[in-house]
Parts: structure tokens; sequence; C-alpha cells
């Protein structure tokens, strides 16, 4: 699961950085996941260390009776341009002291590597997985490191443009498991219809596609 809106009105680009908690629209989106998930075998809920995380975590622990841990490979990816706004005509990118680190999309060279972000979500799946064996986890992490991983188990490229991500807040995908090999991934939206205006109109079609088909 994505974790919900956060309160940002700065527009800062917060990645890593402590004290972002969900805003009151934010915490209405983790109660409605909650409540889609409540009827569902959840015998684990893990989330990334970072507050906004923790948060959306919080309400499916409580309706499951569980406390929520807490896994450091579900963190928000790395990013150079932590703390500062995001523009081509304001903000970070009118710099161009920071122009130097937009070389290479394809790692990406300002921030961590898309297959290092694979590499520990799939290692925070597989923890999650063992530990909710033949019942089902829920792991709250992040856009980004999601998205790719996604990517990964599809077996498709992880470099992508940022604007066709099918990973809005509170949104869920989910691995399906066959023993340790993930046989079907499927996406869903049940808060889709509190997203901002601006947010939505963009997403693709809704899908549950299988792993290899």
């Amino acid at each position: 699961m994505r974790h919900g809106e956060v309160h940002n009105p700065e527009g800062i680009l917060y990645g890593r950085l402590p004290d972002y908690h969900l805003s009151e629209l934010g915490r209405k989106m983790a109660d409605r996941v909650a409540d889609h998930l409540s009827g569902r075998d959840i015998t684990h809920v893990v989330a990334s260390p970072l507050d906004r995380a923790q948060e959306t975590a919080a309400p499916i622990g409580a309706a499951h009776g569980l406390t929520v841990a807490e896994d450091e490979r579900l963190i928000e990816a790395a990013n150079i341009f932590e703390g500062k706004t995001f523009g081509v005509g304001d903000g970070a990118l009118s710099n161009p002291s920071h122009w130097k680190y937009l070389t290479n999309p394809f790692k990406p060279s300002w921030g961590e590597p898309y297959i290092e972000q694979v590499v520990r979500m799939m290692g925070a799946l597989g923890a999650a997985r063992d530990a909710a064996r033949g019942h089902e986890a829920v792991c709250v992490s992040h856009q980004l490191p999601i998205w790719v991983t996604r990517c990964f188990a599809e077996h498709r490229r992880l470099w992508h443009d940022p604007r066709r991500r099918q990973c809005s807040l509170a949104s869920l995908t989910s691995f399906t498991y066959e023993g340790d090999k993930i046989v079907s991934i499927g996406y869903s939206e049940p808060a889709r219809d509190l997203l901002p205006a601006h947010l939505t109109g963009k997403k693709g079609p809704l899908t549950n596609k299988s792993f290899g088909a």
C-alpha cells in the first residue's frame, strides 16, 4: 500500500525527512483502506519507518488487532533534491549546480538506483510473505519503490515517465505468491473518490495482470 496524502503546504520534496505527517484527508484515506481490508485474512502489518507510512498502517493494524512492524527496506527512495522545492522554472532545477544530477534518467543519477530499490523491496516483501505465510500481509511503502518493484515483477523496464505510474495515494498493489513465487499482481484504489481532483483522470485502467502469462 502507498501511504495517504501528506500535509505539505510548502510543496517540499520531503523524501526521507522526519515529521511529515498525514493530512486530515490522508487520515481519511488510511481509514478508508482499513475498512476496505477489514474482512481480509491479514496476520501481519508492516510499514516504512517514515511517519506518513506508520500513520497509514496504524488503522489497518488496529482493525486486525495487530502491532505495526517496521521494515527499513520499505522506506522512500533516496533523492538528492530532498528538502527542496522541485520545478523547472523555480525550485531546485533553477540552480545550475543541480543540473549535473540530471545526466542519467535510466539509473537515475539524482537518487537511489532503481535496481537497489527493487532489491530491498523484494527482500521486504519476502519477509512479509514469510511472516504471514498462508495468510495475508500489508506492507505500507512509497510510490517510487512500489512502482519499480511492480515493473520488475512484470518484467518491464525500470526507468519510466513518473507521470505514468499507476500508484495513487492509498492505493493497493497486491503480490500473490504460490510458495515463494509471485504468480499474479493486482491493483486497486479503495480511496479513489477521496483523491484530489488534479490526481484523477490521469490513471490508466485498473488491472489484475497475471505474472508470466
